[in-house]
């Protein structure tokens, strides 16, 4: 369940890690190979800002009732991310840092009788605003994890990946009839989740950070235990 004020405090917190990650770097690993396909680590970082300052527009739009998308749209945020990918390092940083400060500022800005106003995502995504400190979390948390600079699955906060793992089971995979139905069971008799759509649910354990590398597209599940079955392959979240 997300709770605004946790979360906010949450992203300040991811994003003091990330910045203590990056600033440790040099000029040639921000040009080389992220984990993501296709994105170095200058690409991440520079979503990463963007991301930050899209979701400000979305605060902004909740707060005044004004309508303001996150991007101009698809292909301006596209060239965005592919032109500042090549930046130095120090440029890098400074813009993690700025648009990292206007989030928060928009954040804190929010009245609490604001929070359950409807914003719309990229993609026709419907959601509430009191929720967008929770996706901004997981952009940082994830992407710092994508960064490969050390910071693993394994280093996720316990929360945070609880957290996530409810919205990618209860919201992002269920239902869906690209998805086999699914009973995922956390660590040595842990929780359990069901997700996916209908039929007689398929057995995956294995601990939390495992589940949620495997169902984030982050891992192949390799470390993931399907006792009755071959795991099956996950549509990408997109």
């Amino acid at each position: 369940m997300t709770d605004y004020a946790r979360d906010a405090a949450a992203v300040r917190g991811a994003t003091d890690r990330l910045m203590t990650s990056v600033s440790r770097l040099d000029e040639t690993a921000v040009t080389e190979p992220s984990l993501l396909p296709g994105w170095t680590r200058g690409h991440v970082l520079a979503h990463l800002a963007r991301n930050a300052d899209a979701l400000v527009n979305l605060l902004t739009w909740a707060r005044t009732g004004e309508p303001t998308p996150m991007y101009a749209s698809e292909d301006a945020r596209d060239r965005e991310i592919e032109d500042a990918a090549t930046r130095l390092l120090p440029i890098h940083l400074d813009d993690l840092r700025t648009s990292a400060f206007r989030f928060n500022v928009a954040a804190a800005a929010l009245p609490a009788n604001r929070r359950p106003f409807e914003v719309t995502m990229r993609r026709g995504v419907v959601e509430q605003a009191g929720r967008l400190p929770f996706r901004r979390l997981a952009e940082v948390e994830l992407h710092h994890v994508d960064l490969g600079v050390g910071y693993t699955l394994a280093d996720l906060p316990a929360a945070f990946v609880e957290q996530e793992l409810d919205f990618l089971t209860e919201e992002r995979f269920a239902g869906r009839v690209d998805v086999p139905a699914l009973r995922l069971v956390s660590g040595d008799g842990g929780r359990v989740r069901y997700t996916g759509g209908e039929g007689e649910p398929l057995t995956v354990e294995g601990s939390p950070a495992a589940l949620l590398g495997w169902l984030s597209g982050r891992t192949d599940g390799a470390d993931l235990s399907c006792p009755d079955a071959p795991l099956p392959s996950l549509p990408p979240l997109g």
